[in-house]
């Protein structure tokens, strides 16, 4: 047994418990042949600390409202947290441990949201997991001020504390810079972080790449700070969780600012000859070796997985404990139901995931015949459901008001000291200043949908939908109804020129699992697009806007009939036939996304004239349009006609499965250029002369002689450079 860890009130048992940690992660991972031992093994006293005498949680009931979050932002040591969710009695039993990262186990390679219980979040990539507790810390103030603003600090049934155990890795990230800053700037006392400052990374010591004074920029972001040095100076390993608890205690203490705890630490310890080495972060310890960390540890060299009754009793103790916390808890929220009755009532809504009666009837109407951008139509959307949907908060990365993000007189969610003549805000409030970190925005993001009760939105430039991918694909991974609003959606943003202009980017993010892109045509489809986005719990969304004003075209109630086009309403199914061919059964389809569906509609204006009957679809979501039956898809693109075009000013990668060998596509496929948007369609061929040209050859593609074929073809339309 090892005897170098000091007591927090820990018994021998204890201690042995600590040491059974370890000697199950060189297991683990010697039994599977891959994973990473050394930080579970080192950092197996603070990970039993925290979920034996800090945490406030329940095995019993992972979700109780009351608890406290943990976040392993180093996934990868996704044992340090398995371990411990296996003595807590979560559900994990030691088969579990012994099917570490195999088909279906409980135990995959780094924890995941929703597979195994007691995992509050998916980590892997590093860095997010941090990140995301910047989010949870976040919506847990926020929450607090929807159901329980006037408690004193520290009494109310909604107060705890998000807490993160973080890898050098973590803290090398940029995203952890970001979310840190403006952690800092939020004065987020719930959230203390573990740091396992061990200075070892797969390129071994961290030297070579990482060596500033990691607690003074922690400090100059506005942390609180502790250092722990296990090693006291190198002089000498010494497992002080005494002071450790003391730290954390201390980040409990401090209200107004996040805990930042320096824990150093030896990776591997006590492993005979591999610790402190690369060697251990990442791969099997070896047989020998193992054998050797169990002679050290006083275990059977020739026994694994050994865990004794009197061990696995002991640390299973915590779950008496997690119930008397929440009996306890229990009071107080009973309390605070009596008292806020129109508050119980609000929770229990957010709690079930539903919407209030008739939440939609807020939801705005827009003058047909007036164009508008569909950015400002978004803002109108969100300013009207401001009232009716107190769940719904967010804002932008520094570009609100280009994002028309902010809803119309609501306070920005900030210390009431950082509040701004522009916005005025308090630590309730409701809008949302990420400034310019678009990747910590959508980490952010995440967290906050992950705390639970609220629905957060964050905007930026399309093109910067680039510098934040980890967290939408993450979103998606996790199927989190996170919504990203993404404006200036293509060359139509105009004078900023190709930097800001998106063209591979609507491909890029339809390419990623389980995210809904969404880019309506005109306001009538943004308002039926947000209607539609907050009814979904599942998965998250991207809003693609314009910035560039669009007509909003008068509709009829229901669908399309002659010149008559049809409601907005099929915009929720994906895709519908805005335009029905006039004439007989359609000759050839259109189908458009965004501001393109009105080049859509003037080159059927074209077409219906020469006697070709022609559709248009507008297709605002691919994906939303792929949940539909078949029998629908069928109705909306009937795989009889073969002649069709997409329209969109974008690569056109991803619609030729949708047009088929004789379809055509009017697209991008380079990069733009500054000028005035009129301009850049014009010299580009996203025009209607263009798709009229597209649709002519389709249709000859598809065995029909179509009128005008004799006539000069129109420039462009696949997005050539002007000659």
């Amino acid at each position: 047994m090892s005897d170098s860890t000091t007591s927090t009130g820990w018994t021998d048992l204890d201690r042995r418990a600590v040491d059974t940690a370890r000697v199950l992660a060189a297991d683990a991972v010697q039994k599977v042949g891959s994973g990473h031992p050394g930080t579970a093994m080192s950092l197996a006293p603070a990970a039993y600390l925290l979920y034996q005498n800090v945490m406030r949680h329940n095995p019993a009931d992972p979700h109780w409202l009351g608890r406290d979050r943990f976040v392993l932002s180093a996934g990868h040591s996704a044992l340090t947290q398995y371990i411990q969710l296996y003595f807590s009695g979560y559900g994990l039993e030691l088969e579990d441990l012994q099917a570490l990262r195999t088909w279906g186990s409980l135990t995959p390679g780094h924890p995941e949201y929703r597979h195994t219980d007691g995992v509050e979040v998916t980590t892997g990539p590093l860095g997010q997991g941090l990140a995301n507790s910047v989010g949870m810390a976040m919506a847990a103030r926020r929450e607090r001020g929807l159901l329980d603003p006037t408690a004193a600090a520290g009494t109310s049934p909604f107060d705890h504390n998000i807490y993160v155990i973080a890898s050098d890795g973590d803290l090398q990230e940029g995203v952890t810079s970001e979310a840190s800053s403006l952690a800092g700037v939020q004065e987020l006392g719930n959230l203390i972080v573990i740091w396992d400052d061990n200075r070892i990374s797969i390129e071994d010591d961290t030297n070579i790449a990482f060596n500033e004074d990691v607690l003074a920029r922690y400090a100059a972001y506005g942390w609180h700070t502790e250092r722990v040095d296990w090693t006291n100076g190198d002089t000498g390993y010494t497992e002080d969780v005494d002071a450790l608890a003391a730290a954390l205690e201390a980040g409990k203490a401090e209200t107004k600012r996040p805990t930042l705890i320096a824990l150093r630490t030896i990776i591997g310890w006590p492993a005979p000859t591999k610790q402190n080495t690369g060697a251990i972060h990442g791969s099997a310890l070896g047989a020998e070796e193992v054998r050797g960390l169990k002679e050290i540890l006083g275990f059977d060299p020739e026994q694994d997985f050994e865990v004794t009754e009197e061990v696995i009793s002991h640390v299973r103790a915590v779950r008496d404990r997690g119930a008397a916390a929440t009996a306890e808890w229990e009071n107080s929220y009973q309390a605070w139901r009596t008292a806020n009755p129109e508050g119980a009532a609000l929770l229990d809504r957010l709690r079930a995931r539903e919407l209030p009666e008739g939440w939609a009837d807020a939801l705005p109407t827009f003058e047909e015949g007036k164009a508008v951008s569909t950015r400002s139509a978004s803002g109108s959307v969100l300013s009207a459901l401001a009232p009716v949907l107190p769940e719904l908060w967010g804002g932008s990365a520094d570009l609100a008001g280009s994002n028309n993000t902010t809803m119309k007189g609501e306070p920005s969610f900030l210390p009431v000291e950082r509040s701004t003549e522009m916005f005025p805000g308090n630590p309730y409030g409701r809008t949302l200043h990420f400034g310019i970190r678009e990747h910590a925005m959508g980490s952010i993001l995440n967290g906050i949908t992950l705390h639970g009760l609220t629905r957060p939105y964050g905007g930026t430039f399309l093109t910067f939908s680039d510098y934040m991918r980890p967290p939408v694909r993450l979103a998606a991974l996790m199927g989190i109804p996170s919504t990203f609003v993404w404006t200036h959606d293509s060359i139509g943003l105009g004078e900023d020129g190709p930097t800001h202009q998106p063209v591979e980017h609507l491909a890029a993010l339809r390419a990623i699992p389980g995210l809904d892109v969404v880019r309506p045509a005109d306001a009538a489809e943004v308002a039926v697009a947000w209607r539609t986005i907050i009814e979904n719990t599942e998965r998250p969304a991207g809003l693609v806007l314009t910035r560039q004003n669009v007509p909003n075209p008068a509709r009829g109630s229901g669908a399309a009939e002659g010149d008559t086009l049809a409601s907005a309403e099929g915009t929720a199914r994906g895709g519908y036939v805005l335009a029905e061919a006039t004439g007989g059964a359609p000759d050839v389809i259109l189908i458009a996304t965004g501001s393109e569906v009105q080049i859509a509609l003037a080159a059927r204006e074209t077409l219906q004239a020469e006697g070709v009957a022609t559709r248009v679809v507008s297709m605002p979501s691919r994906e939303w349009f792929a949940l539909q039956d078949d029998a629908y898809q069928e109705e909306v693109l009937p795989s009889r006609v073969k002649a069709r075009v997409s329209v969109e000013a974008a690569i056109a990668q991803g619609w030729h499965e949708i047009v088929g060998d004789a379809g055509r596509c009017v697209s991008l496929e380079h990069y733009g250029a500054s000028a005035a948007y009129e301009r850049l369609y014009e010299e580009f061929g996203i025009t209607a002369e263009a798709t009229v040209a597209k649709a002519r050859e389709s249709l000859a593609a598809a065995g029909h002689e179509a009128p005008g074929t004799d006539q000069e073809a129109a420039p462009g339309g696949t997005g050539d450079l002007p000659k």
